[in-house]
């Protein structure tokens, strides 16, 4: 018998925070995630140290997922952000940074981590409410019967990860797209329950952007179809194609075993009886008059030739994520067995044709009514098409959010800083029982708030990556970027035109502050108006819903974390 090592006792980490390995790797996690953030953000190249795939990006739905953390503590900031982003989509980065400086702001604080948490919710709530309201001055309804607001939010989710390298034609003819895209999910007539359709994405590496298109209806990529010539396709009497959807393999190969035992009698050969089947269905097939067949996995040729030869289209291949669109496209069920063809399981189409791109062929599918469609993405290599197939799902979801709630927030940093001056105004004339609900002096009160208020704050800082410096206004609470190595001047306006998200100009009797490392900026003299906001001013919006849940996912993280007092962890 082989000798045993003897159990380990678990390890115990009191107060991980005061820890020096943590402070350090939350402050690398913190550079890392703010050096990538926003439009000039730094690309991260990413790969394993043993070969596979390298991916260049600088996106938290590719960064954060990547990432090898050892630290417990940073494994559960991370889970948090992965978890926001499979929800909404959009503004991890911006939560990640977010939860990183309420972390390092309140733990140097001398004020008990149970004060810092209950004051830290009252003032998400302050947050919460003022975006809610209709004073609220970064908040932006969107008008789904004009498209500049929409066009606005798509191009500021396109420019913002540079990895996609894209110039400005190209932003220009993406935006239109996604656009069209999401306005083709959109159902014609809407019940008391109404869904939107889906866009698929059709992958065309190595083609121009601007070579991209946006069809109604599905393509499926056939290789044998020959362009040019007619497709010959068999339709029913109303002059419709009938289609039959496959899930099952249609190989013959013996290789289903979901299909039950196979008994075989001496001197018969399977390969022979299982062809014989798949001939019996597809006869079967064209006594229905069916002109369309997709199989998930693989055909048979012999079926597909004698298919070819009645008049009916047969395509393979299709891989499981086309299914469920297919399905709803055309209304078909998936059929499971090559030995029962319910008449019910059949779908239909109104045409069949042929389309190319680059140099693949494509079936498009069109349908007579549809929620469904296609987005032939083209981009000149992998790595930027990776990317940019990212961005287009970002902005096709954040429109769907859109949808469930008509509403954006002023992008560029203005968001934050204009949230950090109204905090820094409602906690100047704080109620007295409101500090004695909260169990805390006011000295703690404006302690915790800075806190808040610079963590808010650096995430718009987090924008500059060129050496610019950073200013806030006071009337509005607004985010301005003075561009590095700017000449000395007696006014800031001579050298700004525009704050961060457009809607600000320097020609306003405005006042300007920095904004620089943990001094923080000025309280306003009052709390910040809201400007007048025109579409047309609009250079930068945010997703309303992704970016109060990153604020609301940031503050618990943070006070998770703040809360630890042991880890725990087995040596075994």
């Amino acid at each position: 018998m082989s000798r045993l090592e003897a159990k380990k006792p678990p390890l115990f980490i009191s107060e991980p925070l005061t820890r020096d390995a943590v402070s350090q790797s939350l402050s690398l996690l913190s550079g890392i995630l703010k050096s990538s953030y926003g439009p000039a953000g730094r690309l991260k190249q990413l790969h394993n140290g043993v070969g596979g795939c390298v991916c260049t990006t600088s996106q938290s739905s590719a960064l954060v997922g990547r990432l090898s953390l050892s630290q417990p503590v940073l494994r559960v900031l991370t889970a948090s952000v992965q978890n926001h982003v499979s929800r909404f989509s959009d503004c991890g980065l911006f939560t990640a940074i977010l939860c990183c400086g309420f972390i390092e702001n309140f733990r140097s604080l001398n004020v008990a981590p149970f004060t810092v948490i209950k004051i830290s919710k009252h003032l998400l709530s302050l947050c919460m409410d003022h975006l809610k309201s209709e004073a609220c001055g970064c908040r932006v309804s969107v008008d789904f019967s004009s498209v500049e607001t929409l066009v606005c939010l798509v191009r500021s989710i396109l420019t913002s990860k540079p990895a996609c390298m894209l110039n400005k034609t190209e932003v220009d003819h993406l935006t239109s797209l996604v656009l069209r895209a999401f306005i083709f999910t959109v159902p014609c007539h809407v019940g008391t329950n109404a869904v939107l359709g889906k866009c698929v994405v059709i992958p065309v590496k190595g083609g121009r952007v601007v070579d991209s298109a946006v069809l109604p209806g599905l393509l499926i990529e056939a290789p044998e179809v020959q362009l040019g010539k007619p497709l010959a396709v068999k339709r029913t009497g109303s002059n419709m194609i009938k289609i039959a959807l496959f899930s099952v393999s249609m190989s013959g190969d013996g290789s289903n075993p979901e299909e039950g035992t196979i008994a075989v009698h001496h001197g018969v050969s399977l390969q022979v009886s299982e062809l014989n089947q798949l001939l019996n269905a597809g006869r079967q097939l064209v006594k229905d008059e069916v002109g369309l067949v997709v199989c998930q996995k693989v055909m048979h040729p012999s079926l597909k030739q004698y298919l070819k030869e009645q008049g009916v289209v047969a395509v393979d291949r299709a891989g499981l994520s086309l299914m469920e669109p297919l399905g709803r496209l055309t209304g078909s069920q998936p059929i499971a067995s090559i030995h029962s063809l319910p008449p019910g399981c059949y779908g239909s189409l109104k045409d069949l044709c042929v389309e190319s791109f680059a140099s693949k062929h494509f079936l498009h599918l069109i349908p007579g009514d549809t929620v469904i469609c296609s987005l032939i993405l083209c981009n000149r290599s992998e790595t930027a098409w990776d990317e940019l197939k990212r961005v287009c799902e970002t902005a096709e979801h954040v429109l769907q959010l859109t949808v469930k709630e008509p509403l954006a927030l002023l992008g560029g940093g203005c968001t934050e800083t204009h949230l950090a001056s109204y905090l820094r105004h409602k906690s100047s004339s704080l109620p007295a029982s409101t500090l004695r609900d909260l169990g805390c002096s006011q000295t703690q009160y404006r302690l915790v708030a800075e806190g808040f208020c610079r963590a808010l704050e650096s995430v718009a800082r987090a924008l500059s990556h060129d050496g610019e410096e950073v200013l806030t206004d006071v009337v509005y609470g607004h985010c301005w970027f003075v561009p590095p190595a700017s000449p000395c001047v007696s006014r800031w306006s001579d050298l700004v035109s525009k704050c961060g998200c457009g809607v600000s100009g320097s020609t306003e009797d405005l006042s300007w502050s920095f904004l620089q490392g943990q001094s923080g900026s000025p309280g306003l003299q009052g709390c910040p108006q809201e400007p007048p906001v025109k579409a047309a001013d609009l250079r930068v919006l945010d997703c309303f819903a992704a970016k109060c849940s990153g604020l609301q996912v940031a503050l618990e993280t943070a006070n998770l974390i703040l809360d630890l007092s042991y880890i725990i962890e087995d040596q075994n």
